[in-house]
């Protein structure tokens, strides 16, 4: 394959995943923790860099697209690790905390008070993967994607 259709493909491949990220929140209706919102960003930016890369030719930006992919997945890696209790996760995303939320707030029916979405709790799974496992291994053959392209002549 040509250094441009490996961009594509790298670059229509975080599309999906972030695509899919978007599908499971606005259709499926389930909320994203705050592990899976920072997933979503390096794919933000492997997309722009695949459309850079796509337009000016420029061939050191699939360095770049390599290490969006691998960022995104260490952090789905670490997530999973979250999911299965290897280690512990961040404070605000795993102990259900209501900190910085009043006493006044909590008691007032008026007020919507979101429920803290979880990291250490797995939302979805495929064949005993969790989402964030998806997205780390589905990131990993991007990144591959990426190495190859930026190593095409």
């Amino acid at each position: 394959m040509t250094r441009p259709t490996l961009i594509l493909l790298a670059t229509l491949g975080s599309v999906a995943l972030l695509g899919g990220a978007f599908a499971f929140q606005y259709i499926g209706g389930m909320a994203p923790c705050q592990l899976c919102l920072w997933q979503r960003w390096p794919h933000a930016a492997a997309i722009l860099i695949g459309v850079v890369a796509l337009t000016t030719g420029w061939r050191g930006l699939a360095w770049l697209g390599v290490i969006a992919a691998l960022v995104t997945a260490g952090i789905g890696i670490f997530h999973v690790g979250v999911e299965q209790k290897w280690w512990e996760g961040l404070a605000s995303c795993t102990a259900g905390s209501i900190e910085g939320i009043s006493t006044a707030d909590l008691l007032d029916p008026s007020k919507d008070v979101a429920a803290v979405v979880r990291c250490d709790a797995i939302a979805w799974q495929m064949l005993g993967i969790s989402m964030a496992g998806w997205n780390a291994i589905l990131s990993l053959v991007l990144a591959g994607i990426w190495v190859k392209a930026a190593r095409a002549a």
